[in-house]
């Protein structure tokens, strides 16, 4: 499975990708922001799951959602969306846009693994 994580901080990234990998997962592709994310996603139609930041310079996660989401490819692939942003405003916003599920910053692997769980229909 061909994961994108999308988000501002390498750190970030690099936390989202170590816990993944223990999850399993081995394609990880990843992007610095909007931009790098709707990039990836153009020029790998075959990523199955998108987790991305909201708060990002260049395109924001929200922007990133709803350019994915306007794109026939990727009509149906599932996007978690892991932000600071914890309030029910911006949480509704997200879904709205498309997002399928939401983590708040920060989080443990667990919730990680139980929110990739949910949106790909895996029993925890």
């Amino acid at each position: 499975m061909k994961l994108l994580v999308v988000d501002d901080s390498s750190t970030m990234r690099r936390i989202i990708k170590n816990t993944l990998a223990r999850l399993g997962y081995k394609e990880i592709l990843e992007g610095a922001d909007g931009v790098e994310g709707w990039a990836a996603m153009d020029a790998n139609p075959d990523i199955e799951m998108l987790i991305t930041d909201w708060n990002m310079p260049e395109m924001n996660g929200l922007e990133l959602v709803k350019k994915v989401r306007a794109d026939a490819r990727f009509k149906d692939v599932p996007i978690i969306m892991v932000t600071t942003e914890g309030g029910k405003a911006e949480v509704i916003t997200a879904l709205k846009a498309g997002v399928n599920n939401y983590i708040v910053k920060p989080f443990t692997p667990q919730v990680l693994k139980e929110k990739l769980g949910a949106v790909m229909g895996i029993a925890q």
